[in-house]
């Protein structure tokens, strides 16, 4: 790997931030074959978070010769990359195929393959954990979790990551519609019981939260939990001029949130706000989202690691991938935080931005939700939680089985 395959895979990369990053970097340079330099056209503070963590994937570094040699096309049907694993076969939506690399220059890796498999169906991947078919199954919730805690052999191991989950209003920047009255929105914070989803969904071992900036990201402001209220919640729709309730419309989803979205649903009708669940499939569903076609209510959830920064520049920020409508206040201090160097100027100015989106209710935040993952006998290390906040096994080359 050399600095000539980093300069071209920044000026390859597409991905949702290449925008910032093309409009921030005023040229990149190779120093020497190990050394490369990034001249951004003004202070950014940023830089690093954007560039090199995963809240982008414009720090994964391909090799150039090999692409210019076989074409996007056959790189993708053939990958290189520079990690503890080899690729052999890819069946999309069926599984990966992934072999040891004796010579990794961390460690050789304990088991020599590895097979992703590619099951949608929960039930089918607990059976499958039950039979030795797969060893390490992830994403399990509510009675499938609490089956393979109780199963002899099998393990439940939770794991938190930045896995925040809210409610999106899209129209409450809309004058004349019902959401841009602050009173409704409160309401609709105050009517859910996040802790009883907790444990009926993930055992209880979710993070309550009020906010959707994690609470481990730099800079995150510990905001207030919304008590569950429906006393208050129906008082306040009251005052709003809603005390019968309304007709909210569509509520949208990814399909893989649909037990939680359900759950929300009904802690709404019982306050008098009536939704119909909308569920899409996650590719249909974040192409509506970026199109600004989802309407009036949206669950929506973020595993993106960064800062306090990178999260409102997708959710909050004008022009953000995600963002429906801005407030020109909270725009200016976005704005006047991504250029200041003083590191506790702009802490306070993240922290007033924090502070008036919980004061005017701007979102519904739920949890930062636990994933629930089991494995089998034969497991001895699943590498599940050795990197902080990383949601699935990892390192590769840590991964142990028993008597290996």
């Amino acid at each position: 790997m050399t600095a000539d395959d980093v300069k071209f895979s920044f000026e390859r990369y597409r991905g949702v931030s290449a925008k910032i990053l093309k409009d921030r970097v005023r040229q990149v340079q190779v120093v020497d074959p190990h050394r490369v330099r990034f001249q951004l056209k003004a202070p950014w503070p940023d830089f690093l978070t954007f560039y090199a963590t995963p809240a982008t994937g414009a720090a994964w570094i391909v090799p150039r010769k090999y692409i210019e040699k076989v074409g996007d096309e056959g790189f993708k049907k053939a990958p290189v990359g520079a990690g503890p694993y080899r690729f052999v076969s890819f069946a999309p939506g069926v599984e990966l195929v992934l072999e040891a690399h004796e010579q990794y220059w961390r460690k050789s890796p304990n088991v020599k393959r590895l097979v992703l498999k590619v099951v949608p169906d929960e039930v089918t991947r607990l059976a499958m954990l039950k039979r030795g078919e797969v060893d390490i199954a992830y994403a399990l919730r509510g009675a499938i979790a609490e089956e393979t805690r109780r199963t002899p052999g099998l393990t439940l191991k939770p794991v938190h990551f930045y896995g925040d989950q809210w409610l999106l209003f899209t129209e409450q920047w809309d004058a004349k519609s019902l959401w841009a009255d602050r009173r409704v929105r409160l309401a609709v914070n105050h009517a859910i019981d996040r802790q009883a989803i907790n444990q009926s969904i993930t055992l209880g071992f979710s993070r309550m939260t009020g906010s959707i900036i994690p609470r481990d990201f730099e800079f995150s402001w510990p905001a207030p939990l919304y008590a569950h209220d429906p006393r208050k919640a129906k008082q306040l729709l009251t005052e709003a001029g809603y005390p019968q309730g309304f007709d909210a419309g569509e509520f949208w989803t990814d399909s893989g949130f649909a037990d939680q979205s359900e759950a929300v649903a009904n802690y709404l009708a019982a306050v008098g706000i009536r939704t119909r669940v909308r569920a899409l499939e996650r590719a249909a569903y974040f192409t509506q989202l970026r199109e600004k076609k989802l309407r009036p209510l949206v669950y929506f959830a973020s595993a993106a690691y960064g800062n306090t920064a990178t999260r409102l520049d997708s959710f909050v920020a004008a022009g953000g991938l995600y963002t429906y409508g801005s407030y020109p206040d909270i725009e200016g201090l976005i704005q006047e935080q991504a250029a200041e160097r003083d590191r506790k100027r702009r802490e306070a100015t993240l922290h007033r931005i924090q502070q008036l989106m919980h004061e005017r209710a701007l979102f519904v935040p739920i949890w930062d939700i636990a994933s629930l993952n089991g494995y089998g006998p034969r497991v001895a290390e699943p590498a599940l939680g050795l990197i902080g906040s990383y949601l699935f096994s990892a390192p590769y080359e840590e991964v142990r089985l028993k008597g290996r």
